[in-house]
């Protein structure tokens, strides 16, 4: 992110990664976890066939998903310890079933401050950036609006020494 643009005055199209890593409804959780670590990233849109974000997966909803369900999934044994580890062929096979409905997006011209809000509000790390149409066009973190204030406290401290320097 290069703009002259003030801090407040940023947008989420100034913010956001274009590189959109997207999971499909029909997906397993699975292919889905995978897909993600391959990634890097801990959380993806949900698109429908036509493309709309239709949800959000991320590693809470595994997490959620794991601590919530009173039975292991069929074959998956017993799990008497903290360290023990799901067998992921045994999870359930449709990423709609797990993902975040309730999912916030964004319009490319939403300013940063109304990002933020919105991201404390829903207690989210993440902001689905969606087109006209619905479709995700990017991803506004919360790392991403830290990186900006960031860089203004850095460019307003460079300005405050040099005009301390006059």
């Amino acid at each position: 992110m290069t703009t002259g643009k003030r801090l407040l005055d940023l947008t989420a199209a100034d913010l956001m990664s274009r590189d959109v890593i997207t999971i499909t409804q029909p997906m397993t959780l699975q292919a889905a976890a995978h897909r993600l670590t391959c990634a890097g990233v801990s959380g993806a849109p949900v698109v429908d066939e036509r493309g709309r974000c239709v949800g959000v997966l991320s590693a809470a909803d595994f997490i959620r998903f794991l601590d919530g369900a009173p039975q292991h999934p069929e074959g998956a044994g017993c799990f008497c310890s903290d360290w023990q580890v799901a067998d992921l062929d045994t999870l359930p096979a449709e990423v709609s079933g797990y993902m975040t409905t309730d999912v916030v997006t964004a319009q490319p011209q939403t300013l940063i401050g109304e990002l933020a809000r919105s991201m404390l509000d829903a207690r989210i790390h993440r902001i689905v950036i969606v087109d006209s149409w619905g479709q995700p066009i990017g991803m506004v973190s919360s790392t991403d609006v830290l990186t900006a204030v960031a860089r203004e406290y850095s460019w307003q401290r460079r300005n405050d020494s040099w005009l301390e320097d006059k």
